[in-house]
């Protein structure tokens, strides 16, 4: 798998994602706070399948001289 998430967009997943379920452990928000675990995942690893199946690509290029 080559990486197709950048390094501001995995920040904002790994934030996202750790508020959420944070907000579903202490039963502030209902069980869809759970997903924030999807961002955890994507944002851990820096791939994300929907990303790869459209083709997108938040990483920056490499220039290569």
């Amino acid at each position: 798998m080559k990486s197709n998430v950048g390094g501001i967009d995995r920040i904002l997943r790994i934030v996202i994602g750790l508020v959420l379920v944070g907000l579903a452990a202490t039963g502030s928000v209902g069980w869809w706070g759970w997903l924030g675990l999807v961002l955890l995942a994507t944002g851990a690893i820096g791939w994300c399948p929907p990303y790869a199946l459209f083709g997108w690509n938040t990483c920056s290029m490499k220039k290569t001289d």
